[in-house]
């Protein structure tokens, strides 16, 4: 599958910086950023990405939650997911898995091997 847009999820600003580096310029990635599940879910219609890239703990609405409500939205139920956390023992990383998501990445990143671990991960 190709993804050209990402719509990525973080509610921590130091990350969404990072992780914008790493996906636009250095991964020639189209990125929109959220700091929170509702926003992201107001603002996904309009993006119409091709990959959700989603922090998994955030305040209000969790990574699965946000998901969930994502997947509600007829146009944009089949957007593939991969989940950022920095808690990726096995039982999450199934949990996280079972949700539909294709894979999960562990915080804190490379940001010079992000967009290729995304690449590996939807190949």
């Amino acid at each position: 599958m190709e993804i050209k847009k990402i719509l990525h999820v973080e509610d921590d600003e130091d990350i969404q910086a990072i992780a914008l580096i790493a996906l636009e310029t250095m991964g020639g990635f189209e990125v929109m950023q959220c700091s929170s599940g509702r926003d992201a879910v107001d603002k996904a219609p309009a993006f119409q990405p091709d990959l959700y890239l989603l922090d998994a703990m955030m305040p209000g609405m969790t990574g699965l939650e946000t998901l969930a409500e994502l997947r509600k939205n007829g146009s944009l139920g089949d957007v593939p997911a991969i989940f950022m956390t920095a808690k990726a023992q096995s039982s999450e990383v199934s949990e996280f898995l079972d949700s539909g998501a294709l894979g999960v990445i562990t915080k804190p990143f490379d940001p010079m091997t992000l967009a290729d671990q995304i690449r590996d991960i939807c190949a």
